[in-house]
């Protein structure tokens, strides 16, 4: 056991290796479904939360813990709740905090299935909500309502990297007595933390930045109380949307390098903006970096780096778009973000195609955005892909 407070780069290595029993210098897979009783009292302490300990993978699992356990540390909350996906993760905050009736403020420029799935299954649940844009905090205020539990936002949002002032939302959303959640997957942990902003929620698709290398559907939820952590604990084991134990191990590998991946991805996505905002045929572009970003002061005082990620828009419309994105070699057109690589895709017809027009245009997510997640190549050879792909476009 460390007796000292690391900093952020030793804590990515060591949060969560206290929970390891065997000495093993990386944390083991636990690959079990179930574990073994001492006794019928053992059990029975067990299942009435008189003692600590696992039962069933479901309920908590050593592996899935130490996971947990990082990234709690690093978010700088009190415990985390691993997921099977960050959708999964999303679906956790509102099966626990909303009951027919209740209403939700969510930031307009969201993740599509976000929105999908206030839209469509919480709908038919008795559950209402407002879409607004969340960068303008006044707006957020205005649709506050008696019956607003929740107030959800994304900073960066996706896909056109706006920024919410988190502190300023969540003392408004106090104020009226609900809580406040934040997507905090595009920046990570190690640029930003909610929590010490004022949030009482934070959310992770693990998938991304997190883990880092394309190969893991995880999500986690963050939460800074023991209270809520049982609370939503109860909800997650009942609607069984967890994290296995093998995922678990692959995010913690992740987490180990994600201070160096980080650094990288926002030292790339500086040099990759710049160029792109300079380009003839760029007609706007919006990284948190940038001078030119609408909130740019904010972000210099609620986040330590600008991340990777970053939206542009093509002169030449969607058509513009359907030429560069078929023209990039080794930038991938895929969707998803936060990986070694770098990532360029479409939201219009990807990500936020379930949104229909009328609301994302609303949005601004319009026909010819481009989201580009840059990834931790050789800087020069992704402008070089760039290039080549732009002179391709009439």
């Amino acid at each position: 056991m460390i007796s000292k407070e690391l900093n952020a780069q030793s804590m990515c290595i060591h949060a969560g290796e206290s929970i390891n029993e065997s000495r093993a210098v990386v944390q083991p897979i636990y690959q079990t479904s179930t574990f073994r009783f001492d006794s019928t009292s053992h059990g029975a302490a067990l299942f009435a939360g008189r003692q600590e300990g696992y039962i069933y993978t479901r309920m908590g699992n050593p592996t899935i813990r130490a996971m947990e356990e990082a990234v709690a540390t690093l978010e700088k909350g009190k415990r985390a709740l691993g997921c099977g996906s960050g959708m999964a993760a999303v679906n956790t905050v509102f099966s626990a905090e909303l009951s027919a009736g209740d209403h939700v403020v969510c930031s307009q420029v969201v993740y599509g299935p976000t929105m999908t799935l206030l839209n469509t299954v919480y709908k038919r649940f008795g559950v209402t909500a407002d879409f607004v844009d969340t960068s303008d905090t006044d707006q957020v205020i205005r649709a506050l309502k008696p019956t607003t539990r929740l107030v959800y936002i994304e900073s960066p949002g996706n896909p056109t990297i706006e920024l919410s002032d988190i502190q300023k939302i969540a003392h408004a959303a106090h104020n009226a007595g609900a809580v406040l959640a934040v997507d905090n997957t595009f920046l990570s942990p190690w640029f930003q933390n909610p929590l010490a902003l004022g949030a009482d929620i934070v959310i992770h698709s693990l998938t991304k930045f997190i883990n880092g290398h394309a190969d893991v559907i995880g999500g986690i939820v963050v939460v800074k109380d023991d209270e809520t952590y049982k609370r939503y604990r109860s909800v997650l084991n009942q609607t069984g949307g967890v994290i296995d134990p093998f995922n678990a191990f692959l995010v913690h590998r992740g987490i180990k390098t994600l201070g160096l991946r980080m650094e990288r991805h926002a030292q790339n996505g500086m040099a990759v903006a710049r160029f792109l905002e300079a380009h003839p045929k760029i007609d706007w572009v919006r990284y948190p970096g940038l001078k030119s970003h609408p909130q740019y002061e904010l972000g210099q005082r609620q986040h330590s780096g600008p991340g990777g990620v970053m939206a542009f828009e093509l002169k030449g419309g969607f058509s513009a778009g359907e030429t560069l994105l078929n023209s990039v070699e080794m930038c991938a057109l895929a969707v998803s973000l936060g990986g070694v690589e770098s990532l360029i895709q479409h939201p219009a017809s990807m990500t936020h195609a379930s949104l229909g027009k009328e609301q994302r245009l609303a949005a601004r997510v319009t026909d010819g955005l481009i989201r580009l997640s840059v990834g931790i190549e050789s800087c020069d050879d992704i402008i070089a892909d760039l290039t080549q792909a732009l002179d391709r476009i009439p």
